[in-house]
């Protein structure tokens, strides 16, 4: 099963370290959040990826182009063409990265449409490039297959967030309202979304296609949405007050580190 990592957004809220690099690129522990993201899959067996690139995606292109260069010690032989040695490479990740240009502007929807034609297998996988979890995506797995609907959605109770996703037992029945009821304790969409592919075919061709909204309305509609709960950790990385809270949390109690 492929895993698409939604790469393309401007991060406006972030600004301070968006400007010149795409959220995703942003980096905790002097790695990109998106490398975490890729070490959480690739530690449940899922080392397949296709990242949907946007806003400033040369700078995701150039990291994977030269990754044992960025992550490694090595030697440039400029009497021998340039030649590169690498030395003792600490770092060997047995990943599979796909890089699709979705557009600067486009939205979720679209993005996830252009990476479909990489997807050739009945499921995939696909989540944001901006958050870090301990959801165990076996588990995960594990569910959707057990409740056989188009798409599920991992369902996150972070502190001090107003819940969006109304539920009715393992299914979703709205999404994205907003809800200001504290008590009422809803989840709010946490990505690590499992999708059968004929998900894909229920995306309209416009670049103005939210995932969000009319592909995941019409799958609810047909109550083919379920929900797999995560009440443990989820943090997302929207401003630059959460750079700097995972900062301090990969230092003194990484909970995401499962690798």
């Amino acid at each position: 099963m492929k895993v698409i990592i939604l790469c393309g957004g401007m991060g406006t809220r972030l600004r301070e370290e968006t400007e010149y690099k795409p959220k995703p690129m942003v980096e905790i522990g002097g790695k990109p959040i998106l490398w975490h993201i890729m070490k959480h899959y690739s530690y449940y067996g899922y080392n397949e990826f296709i990242l949907a690139l946007g806003y400033r995606g040369n700078v995701i292109r150039d990291y994977f182009l030269n990754f044992y260069n960025y992550n490694n010690d090595f030697t440039v032989d400029l009497t021998n063409s340039g030649n590169i040695q690498i030395h003792n490479a600490s770092i060997k990740e047995n990943w599979k990265v796909t890089l699709v240009e979705t557009g600067e502007e486009s939205m979720t929807g679209y993005r996830t449409k252009l990476c479909g034609k990489y997807i050739n297998e009945e499921q995939f996988m696909l989540t944001y490039g901006d958050a870090v979890s301990s959801v165990d995506i076996g588990k995960l797995v594990e569910f959707h297959k057990k409740m056989d609907t188009i798409g599920t959605v991992t369902g996150v109770y972070p502190p001090s967030r107003f819940g969006d996703l109304v539920i009715n037992g393992d299914y979703i029945e709205k999404f994205k309202q907003q809800l200001k009821d504290v008590e009422n304790q809803s989840p709010i969409n946490g990505g690590y979304f499992v999708f059968k592919r004929e998900f894909l075919d229920l995306i309209p061709n416009s670049s103005n296609i939210n995932l969000e909204n009319e592909p995941i309305d019409a799958i609810i509609s047909q109550k083919q949405l379920s929900v797999y709960q995560h009440k443990d950790f989820w943090q997302c990385m929207d401003t630059y007050r959460d750079n700097q809270l995972l900062e301090k949390m990969w230092k003194e109690n990484p909970v995401w580190k499962i690798w």
